[in-house]
């Protein structure tokens, strides 16, 4: 039987519904903030979880055309719902914009990228210049935001100005959606102009949200709450829906049930417990929510390759910039508490659900909730002490363990390559197996160890330390499976010695000796060096290298 075509980043509201994809009905997100909503409304959910679709589904409801849009809501939960919501449908003239294309490394394109989008928006409204319910002095300013040549302040404005030319023309207060409003922020700060692009915010905001007689409603989207005080200064009228509230819970991502009909419609039942470990597990308000875009992606790819493994589709869509802050800033605690995660324990910090870009290196715990917000954290439990809320947490599912695991071990690698380890060399080239292991030990007090009972991760963790070494080809075997020893390092010249390294783990310290008498007689008993005599090499230099949690040990052998 064919399947309908799931909507691989497709996120038209319009495109999904007439072209027959598969859609999971997210429509009672209107009833409910017909119900609810505030003046301005912003929610804040990780990437990639159905925030624009679920714009997109808005704008189509809502907005008045001259092709009603009725149609596309046929047989969607809404139209069940009654005329209170119904005679709201097709009724209001929308700015919708979004800022993830604000994304640049100096603050000048950042800032043309958003004009353009503005510009953008003004050109689908054109038809306002037309007839004579615009003054000419409107139409002038309309003019000069679609040519380019409004100055940076008349831009600022332009979403009141444009929300007056539609009140004007339609007779009717106007709906605003702000489509990733954080984006352009996160960009600046690490690209260093913060300041420049919140003020521009600051003030594009504010003229269309604060005191706006013309606007009926705006929805704004986001990952991150950013700090009233910096982007939404005197907005009283702010309504604020984050990851932690229950109102409007189920509509970003995939509930339970959703996912569940999901997989049945795919046929994919025998593999629902891997979808779920990998892809379940956030938790918005009192819903267990799936990660849509990984599921989707997942599906889609089972339905040709039905012993798909699981991949990590998300951690390629979503900004690790904030992790990597953090590993390059963190503590000893902050270590420790990661390698917690990393085995699936739970730690417990205070929450903060407003975040200030530019004080995210003067608390640790900014970090946290930088984690948390965007995805790289569940919420288990929370509790109030001292009148300040703290949560509970732990690593979602097994695709966000995988981005734990591998880019914060890609981020230490880097960061060993930027430490002096003359002496470690020193000592490994000259037999030195007192220094090789001092030296190792206070190296590997500065990384984070999984705990895995496993060789990967010390394997990789010694491999980027010694890739540095100058005068030696350094060849790491882990996964060549040729038959030689984890690591060797062969000096051009035959009159240097080869060095062979053989890495074990230790269940326990009283182990560590044993194990590097392990490994130094596998070295043996495999004939690792056999070959490099066979290529005229005389000098071959053993080293033993067992570890255990944070020490490790080591023996030579000559």
């Amino acid at each position: 039987m064919h399947k309908t075509a799931l909507p691989i980043g497709i996120d038209d509201f319009k495109k999904i519904i007439t072209e027959n994809y598969y859609y999971v009905d997210k429509t009672l997100f209107i009833k409910e903030l017909i119900d609810y909503k505030g003046d301005v409304n912003l929610f804040t959910r990780p990437r990639r979880f159905g925030k624009t679709l679920n714009l997109s589904m808005l704008q189509y409801f809502f907005e008045k055309t001259v092709q009603e849009n009725h149609y596309l809501f046929q047989n969607l939960a809404i139209m069940k719902e009654g005329e209170r919501y119904l005679s709201e449908m097709g009724k209001y003239p929308v700015i919708k914009i979004t800022l993830k294309s604000a994304k640049a490394l100096i603050w000048t394109d950042s800032l043309n990228n958003i004009k353009e989008e503005l510009r953008r928006e003004y050109r689908r409204h054109d038809y306002l210049l037309s007839g004579e319910k615009l003054p000419e002095y409107m139409k002038k300013s309309f003019y000069a935001i679609v040519d380019g040549s409004a100055s940076d302040a008349e831009y600022s404005m332009s979403l009141v100005m444009l929300s007056e030319c539609l009140y004007r023309y339609h007779g009717n207060k106007v709906i605003i959606l702000i489509d990733e409003y954080d984006v352009p922020l996160e960009n600046s700060y690490f690209m260093g102009f913060y300041k420049e692009m919140a003020n521009f915010i600051r003030t594009l905001f504010e003229g269309a949200l604060k005191s706006n007689s013309n606007l009926y409603f705006s929805v704004i989207t986001g990952c991150l709450r950013i700090t009233k005080e910096s982007i939404f200064t005197g907005l009283n009228n702010l309504n604020m829906i984050s990851i932690l509230d229950y109102q409007y819970s189920e509509h970003f991502g995939f509930t339970e049930k959703e996912a569940d009909n999901l997989i049945i419609y795919y046929d994919l039942e025998r593999k629902a417990r891997t979808i779920k470990n990998w892809y379940n597990g956030y938790l918005f308000g009192n819903t267990t929510v799936y990660n849509p875009w990984s599921l989707i992606n997942y599906a889609a790819k089972s339905i040709s390759e039905p012993d798909l493994l699981p991949s990590p589709y998300w951690s390629n869509t979503s900004s690790n910039d904030i992790i990597r802050t953090l590993i390059e800033m963190s503590d000893l605690s902050v270590r420790d508490e990661i390698e917690q995660l990393v085995m699936g324990n739970t730690i417990t910090k205070p929450v903060h659900e407003d975040i200030t870009y530019d004080e995210i290196t003067t608390s640790l715990d900014n970090l946290w909730n930088f984690l948390f917000f965007t995805g790289y954290l569940k919420k288990v439990s929370e509790t109030i002490r001292n009148r300040i809320k703290y949560l509970t947490l732990k690593i979602p599912n097994e695709e966000v363990l995988y981005i734990y695991e591998n880019k914060i071990m890609a981020w230490f690698t880097e960061n060993i390559k930027t430490k002096d380890l003359t002496r470690m060399y020193k000592a490994i080239a000259e037999s030195d197996s007192e220094t090789f292991q001092k030296e190792l030990s206070a190296l590997l007090g500065d990384t984070i160890s999984y705990y895995d009972s496993h060789e990967n991760y010390y394997h990789g963790f010694l491999s980027g330390a010694l890739a540095m070494m100058k005068g030696y080809i350094i060849k790491s075997n882990r996964e060549a499976g040729d038959g030689r020893s984890d690591i060797f390092m062969k000096p051009p010249s035959p009159d240097k010695a080869v060095i062979i390294i053989e890495i074990k783990v230790a269940a326990n310290a009283a182990e560590l000796s044993s194990k590097c008498e392990d490994a130094l007689k596998q070295i043996d008993e495999r004939n690792y060096a056999h070959d490099f005599f066979q290529e005229g090499y005389k000098d071959i230099i053993k080293y033993g290298v067992a570890f255990f949690k944070k020490r490790c040990m080591v023996h030579t052998k000559s």
